[in-house]
């Protein structure tokens, strides 16, 4: 017999039923609540609030664990790639050999944009966001591909389709604001490989990523592949519950993840970098400031609202992004206080004591720098990554045929008994 929870109101008891997850997460089902009390549960934000039951993501806030549909992150970044991670997430269940050389190849397949949407590049002022153009171009493509998904290979061959044009999309983006020529796909290359390929090769010069580089923009991306039902994420179900096709609901993603309190916490931690190389401040000074809680002064990229401990992705991006910087040898003022800073937050007790670790973000913005990346690319990088967590979601709202739009409840506070005046009585 199910667990209840009841609820006194105006001297009656309701009994609500409790659902328990596969991880022994509890949550109380009000879905009947109204019809039963009159009543709505009103939270600002959605913070405890289950918006679903999803199978994709898994997360334990406090004791740092992060989990694909099942296996935790250290795993999948040990021995898988961003391909293989986005099969994962997308359908559940690792590929076979067969379905990876699939998908693969559906990839390379699809890498191509159609002539007459190259054109449109030329339509984008040149200091247009690289995250506007990204958004706008996927609701394009949604108008030169069909989007029938009413089977697994449907399905497949459009997630690969959106997946594979996202990365040409943010290429051509960035090629047409640095005023260079349009670079095309080449069919012989990997996914990662294929994208710096597009970023950094000239006519006159083809860019050869080094191995180190290619496995730190693998793990960068597969890393940000989900994570449960942030803004984004969220934004892509509640337009996918419209029955809005993958790729609207997924360019709505973007729209979401351009907002700098989620997408841009990475630009943030190279802002913060700048500033303090610009100013001349030692790293111990900046350190200091940021506990007086006068100056305003933050430290970006550590701590994080999901995470009470060590992120754990964090910790993989950090082996990534050494032995990155380790290969390439570059010579840049802001790695190097990257490096003194987070040593100096590690070693510090206000920081120690409060688990501001440095997260995600943090060696994120460090690793895409290292590669050339430019600043405003920062967050469609994000995007490219968390594409296929949002297909997953997309996925999962279309294929739940109990499914309702979402329309959620509110508590008006404006004027009451207003009536309407002429004008001239105004």
């Amino acid at each position: 017999m199910s667990r209840m929870a009841k609820l006194e109101l105006d001297g009656k008891v309701y009994e609500l039923p409790i659902v328990e997850g596969t991880e022994k997460e509890l949550a109380i089902d009000i879905s009947t609540l109204r019809s039963q009390t009159g009543y709505i549960t009103l939270d600002d934000g959605y913070g405890n609030t289950g918006s679903c039951k999803s199978a994709v993501t898994f997360i334990d806030g406090d004791a740092g664990i992060l989990r694909y549909r099942g296996i935790p992150i250290e795993e999948i970044a040990g021995k898988s790639s961003f391909v293989e991670t986005a099969w994962l997430v997308i359908f559940g269940r690792l590929p076979t050999i067969e379905d990876r050389e699939r998908f693969s190849q559906l990839l390379t397949d699809n890498s191509r944009l159609d002539e007459s949407m190259l054109k449109q590049f030329a339509g984008f002022p040149p200091n247009g966001h690289p995250m506007a153009i990204l958004s706008a171009m996927i609701n394009t493509l949604s108008t030169h591909e069909r989007q029938e998904a009413n089977t697994e290979a449907q399905v497949e061959a459009l997630a690969a389709t959106l997946i594979s044009k996202v990365r040409t999309i943010a290429a051509a983006s960035y090629k047409a604001s640095v005023g260079e020529p349009i670079v095309y796909p080449r069919y012989d290359l990997k996914y990662v490989e294929n994208f710096l390929h597009m970023m950094f090769s000239v006519p006159y010069r083809e860019y050869e990523p080094t191995p180190e580089v290619t496995r730190a923009l693998n793990l960068f991306l597969a890393l940000h592949a989900d994570h449960e039902q942030n803004c984004s994420t969220s934004t892509v179900r509640m337009v996918a519950s419209s029955q809005a096709n993958m790729f609207a609901s997924c360019a709505a993603g973007v729209c979401a993840l351009w907002g700098p309190l989620h997408g841009g916490a990475n630009v943030a931690v190279i802002e913060m970098l700048e500033f303090i190389k610009a100013s001349g401040m030692p790293v111990k000074e900046y350190v200091a400031k940021v506990k007086d809680k006068q100056s305003n002064i933050k430290l970006m990229g550590f701590g994080h609202r999901v995470y009470r401990n060590f992120d754990p992705r964090s910790k993989i991006l950090k082996k990534a992004a050494d032995d990155m910087l380790a290969s390439m040898k570059i010579e840049d003022p802001l790695l190097d206080l990257s490096v003194e800073l987070a040593e100096a937050a590690l070693t510090d007790d206000y920081f120690v004591e409060r688990k501001l670790y440095p997260n995600v973000d943090f060696y994120s913005g460090i690793i895409l720098r290292a590669m050339g990346i430019p600043l405003d690319m920062f967050t469609v990088m994000f995007a490219i990554g968390r594409m296929p967590g949002w297909i997953a979601n997309w996925k999962e709202i279309h294929d739940d045929p109990k499914g309702r739009i979402y329309r959620p409840r509110q508590v008006y506070i404006g004027q009451t008994g207003e009536h309407w005046a002429p004008r001239e009585e105004r």
